[in-house]
């Protein structure tokens, strides 16, 4: 009897102790608990974390209301096309977009106005763009002729050259052929997948073999390209005479709103002396390159008989210094010409038959280019370093 009534009074004492513990603790907590800021009441999930899916988001959802999402515009890196790309959102509106981009990166509401007056002369442009441009809105543009686009010449070449190039051929989708006539329109259909047949207003004639044509045309295509600007794409310019070995986006910076080669490099990509090539050129859709090619363009009636590489060259450090652009030149080394072009096949990227004349002179020293190569790819590792070109003797004697 004894040991039972000490049995009870021991259980009492410990049940006694735990309450008295669990008490204790609860007085403890409620003292150091201290609520969260407003807003951060709960805790991040994983989808709030990678900005998918969040809690808060099916909130919003639920009250029938669309969450406002502020992204910044991506930039990639040089070797992956650097422009401008917004991503794309379920929930963003208009207003929204405007507030995420940078101002200088988008098109003002007058060159969207514009866009309408133009849309005559450039119809069925931005969709031909869409088509033949990158993920990230950028497009490869040449322009041909009827000589130029004819069987076996510079088109020709110039297709080859991405096909047979270390790592172009996967650019060749990209590239935008605008044919500036019908018959060569025409051929490109037959071998390329995205032509663009550009008319030039008030132009009757079909070949552009005349000196007045051929002003003409070297003259709008800049227009054509400050459109494709107006549009939001980013695009390279080559001509059609640039053999394509390599891939030129990785030389490309996302500094500069214009990249551009040189016939006279000084050393420094950022001297602006060094004398511009305008046969390739890489521009970001900005409002600044949107400006610099409308002012360039203007410009020709103040220097009447020039083409736009020598008025380029003239208007270059009003470019600078008025609209802010940011101007970087390509080392000739990497981006050569018959002007001046570096010796060692292992770094060359393009090869272009500048600072050459008549068509016929063109093709034989562009055959010899890719001739070259084609040897140079074939030579094994330890043998290329001995590679050179031959000399481009048509055009320079």
């Amino acid at each position: 009897m004894v040991k039972a009534i000490l049995a009870e009074a021991t259980a009492r004492q410990a049940v006694s102790f735990v309450l008295g513990a669990t008490a204790a603790l609860t007085v403890v907590m409620l003292v150091q608990y201290r609520a969260p800021p407003a807003g951060l009441s709960r805790a991040l999930t994983h989808e709030q974390f990678s900005g998918c899916g969040s809690s808060d988001e099916q909130d919003h959802r639920r009250n029938g209301t669309a969450r406002t999402v502020h992204q910044a515009p991506s930039v990639a890196v040089a070797g992956d096309y650097h422009h401008l790309h917004q991503a794309d959102t379920n929930t963003t509106t208009t207003a929204t977009h405007a507030a995420a981009v940078p101002g200088d990166l988008l098109p003002s509401r007058d060159h969207q106005e514009e866009g309408v007056e133009e849309s005559e002369e450039f119809r069925g442009l931005a969709a031909a763009v869409s088509r033949a441009a990158t993920d990230d809105r950028t497009v490869i543009i040449t322009c041909v002729n009827q000589a130029w686009a004819a069987p076996g010449s510079l088109l020709d070449l110039f297709l080859e050259s991405f096909r047979i190039g270390d790592g172009s051929a996967r650019l060749l989708p990209h590239v935008l052929v605008v044919a500036m006539d019908p018959a060569s329109h025409a051929r490109c259909l037959a071998v390329h997948h995205h032509c663009y047949h550009y008319t030039i207003p008030g132009s009757t004639s079909d070949k552009f073999f005349g000196p007045d044509e051929w002003m003409d045309l070297v003259w709008s295509k800049l227009k054509l390209q400050r459109r494709v600007l107006e549009l939001g794409y980013g695009f390279l310019f080559t001509d059609v005479d640039i053999m394509w070995l390599r891939d030129p986006f990785k030389h490309v910076t996302a500094y500069a709103d214009m990249t551009i080669s040189s016939d006279n490099y000084f050393g420094d990509p950022d001297n602006i002396d060094n004398l511009p090539n305008t046969g390739f050129f890489h521009m970001k859709p900005n409002r600044r390159t949107i400006a610099m090619t409308r002012l360039w363009h203007d410009s020709r009636s103040k220097y009447p008989g020039m083409n736009e590489q020598p008025v380029f060259n003239m208007i270059k450090a009003r470019l600078v210094a008025e609209l802010g652009v940011r101007l970087r030149y390509l080392d000739p080394a990497h981006m050569g010409g018959f002007c001046s072009y570096g010796k060692d096949l292992g770094k060359i990227v393009t090869m272009h038959a500048n600072c050459c004349v008549g068509l016929g002179k063109k093709m034989r020293d562009l055959r010899g280019v890719l001739d070259d190569w084609k040897n140079y790819t074939m030579l094994p590792s330890w043998e290329k370093h001995r590679a050179k070109w031959t000399v481009p003797g048509a055009c320079i004697k």
